[in-house]
């Protein structure tokens, strides 16, 4: 489920630079497709137009689906596709704590907490379609769930800004 209105958003902000390879792009091209166009396709016309695996496929679909949802960025769309998940309809069954669980223990680090916000977005997004939400309308829930929850005994120790690339706190 693309949301047409969207596919332009992301075109005109550059999200759609991140999606695709210099070859699938070349393909775009030489089909006289452009990149805002390709968000509307679906799995088996990007397969064929992009002459990609399946998997390929699946992941330029998801990054795009992703993506139209408000406050969603090309990173936790990818995040997504890391622990499995290549469109809405298979977060419909999910919840917010066990999609941050999943990417905590697939990364080997405990995420900030706001990327706990964007997962019970995409979840309600996924069940309930666009009600006007941001991630920041989580917080509330995500902190009254955490009180009276905590965390798996499993989550990793370590935290996420530790990783080669942040700043030392």
């Amino acid at each position: 489920m693309v949301i047409p209105g969207f596919c332009y958003y992301l075109y005109a902000m550059g999200s759609s630079s991140g999606i695709f390879t210099t070859a699938e792009k070349a393909s775009l091209k030489a089909n006289k497709i452009k990149l805002k166009d390709a968000a509307g396709m679906h799995v088996p016309q990007l397969q064929q137009l992009l002459d990609v695996p399946l998997q390929r496929a699946r992941e330029i679909h998801g990054l795009y689906e992703f993506q139209a949802i408000p406050s969603i960025g090309i990173q936790f769309a990818k995040d997504l596709l890391s622990i499995g998940c290549f469109s809405l309809g298979e977060l419909q069954h999910k919840t917010g704590p066990d999609l941050i669980h999943e990417l905590e223990l697939k990364t080997g680090v405990w995420q900030d907490p706001c990327v706990e916000d964007q997962c019970r977005l995409v979840v309600h997004y996924a069940n309930n379609g666009d009600t006007g939400r941001q991630w920041w309308h989580f917080t509330a829930d995500r902190k009254a769930y955490r009180t009276q929850h905590g965390y798996p005994a499993d989550r990793p120790a370590k935290p996420w800004y530790e990783l080669l690339g942040y700043p030392a706190r």
